[in-house]
């Protein structure tokens, strides 16, 4: 989980870069970490409260009858999945189930079929993003329908004073107050209003890069669990293609841009 110390508040991106120019190394199977990226870091003192930012995505309802050619974790439909390198295996193989889900597999439909039709796929995409929490109140903002983990980066609009879009139904939006963001779960006319009115999570803005790079940081971790999921489930080259395929489409160790325009 990435973790920054925030403000007490009574209450809680530039665009996506290509693909190219990435800065992914493995050393002993390993993936590690982008320049910039701190290492082992837990959370660091502003004040009282802890605000984590968490990549996430949201768990399907599977077809029925439908099974995975591999052993997933048994969450419940429309539950946040954290990516880290804290994932066991069946964590891991519900992130790549939940990708394949998307698309036709062709029969018998194993492993190695779901796997291919992954790598054949020109874009992948799943629905998530990052999720704000307030750890000491148990506050959390999740990303909004249609919003997607490719889209994480977008958040650095937020460093200038931007709102990056977090999806609908509920709309969260990130509001300036003052020095601090103040991140609705549902925005605009519905913030006082509803089932969601009030509800948010406040941070200072100066926080934001350093909870975007430790988000990163989760990322990355994530990468290493799927390449050992990878290893251990013998998908040999196809394992080493989806590390790369998953990176790419999803833009993990890529720098990021965190420059206030």
């Amino acid at each position: 989980m990435a973790a920054q110390r925030g403000r007490v508040h009574a209450e809680p991106a530039q665009a996506r870069p290509g693909a190219g120019n990435r800065d992914r190394r493995l050393a002993g199977g390993h993936l590690t970490a982008p320049l910039g990226v701190p290492s082992g870091a837990t959370s660091a003192g502003l004040n009282d409260m802890v605000i984590s930012m968490q990549a996430v995505i949201e768990v399907p309802a599977f077809d029925a009858g439908s099974s995975s050619p591999w052993p997933v974790a048994p969450m419940a439909p429309g539950s946040w999945l954290a990516l880290d390198e804290r994932c066991a295996d069946e964590q891991v193989g519900l992130f790549v189930a939940v990708l394949a889900d998307r698309i036709d597999v062709a029969s018998p439909g194993g492993r190695d079929e779901a796997v291919d039709a992954l790598l054949a796929q020109e874009l992948l995409i799943v629905a998530g993003g990052l999720r704000v929490c307030d750890t000491a109140t148990g506050t959390a903002v999740t990303p909004g329908c249609c919003a997607g983990l490719e889209e994480w980066r977008d958040w650095t609009q937020a460093i200038s004073g931007g709102s990056p879009w977090l999806g609908h139904d509920p709309g969260p939006e990130a509001e300036v107050v003052g020095d601090d963001l103040r991140v609705w779960q549902d925005g605009g006319p519905n913030r006082h209003c509803g089932r969601w009115a009030g509800l948010h999570v406040d941070m200072p803005r100066s926080a934001l890069p350093d909870l975007l790079l430790r988000a990163q940081r989760d990322l990355v971790g994530f990468l290493t669990a799927l390449n050992a999921w990878a290893e251990r489930a013998g998908l040999g080259q196809r394992g080493i293609d989806l590390v790369e395929a998953i990176d790419n489409n999803f833009t993990i160790t890529a720098p990021l841009d965190l420059a206030i325009g």
